[in-house]
């Protein structure tokens, strides 16, 4: 059974593993910037510390920036994927990035992983009262489109944006 565990350097070799096989594509939810090194134990160590630093909702953030709480995905120490939720929601967010951003890695694909996570993370949205909440995906994602929309979402529209042309859902419970 997965788990959301809350990122941790003890999952250092596991992270690596993961972030290994999506090799180009983009971590979403991982909260990985492109110059952090990851590969060192005190360059993950900082990538944790810093992860940690943005969860916690009174700690400044640099502009630009909000609060987020980040979860790896796990099961018996494998780490499948990642999942974030931001605690509000910035111009870029409201455009294109929305509350809830996730991504499974490849081999851990169509096994309800997705749909999962995402309804976890929207209990703990729940629990701090972020209602409704926005999710985004590329037009492209079909794997994407079905798990929010298996998840109540409902499609607001689909527009162009910064990060290409997406889907914008709003889920409501």
């Amino acid at each position: 059974m997965p788990e959301l565990t809350v990122p941790t350097t003890d999952l250092h070799l596991a992270w690596l593993e993961a972030h290994r096989e999506w090799a180009a594509e983009h971590q979403d939810g991982s909260g990985l910037q492109p110059d952090e090194d990851v590969e060192s134990s005190d360059g993950f160590a900082a990538y944790v510390a810093r992860l940690s630093r943005e969860a916690d909702d009174d700690q400044p953030l640099p502009a630009g920036r909000v609060h987020c709480t980040y979860w790896w995905i796990t099961e018996e120490g494998t780490v499948l994927g990642a999942i974030a939720l931001r605690h509000e929601l910035n111009d870029f967010l409201l455009e294109a990035g929305g509350h809830i951003g996730y991504s499974v890695r490849p081999s851990r694909r169509r096994r309800g992983t997705a749909g999962w996570a995402l309804g976890e993370a929207l209990r703990h949205a729940s629990m701090r009262g972020i209602i409704p909440v926005l999710v985004t995906c590329h037009v492209d994602n079909e794997a994407s489109r079905r798990t929010i929309e298996s998840r109540g979402g409902v499609l607001e529209d689909v527009r162009d944006t910064a990060l290409g042309r997406l889907r914008r859902y709003w889920i409501t419970g």
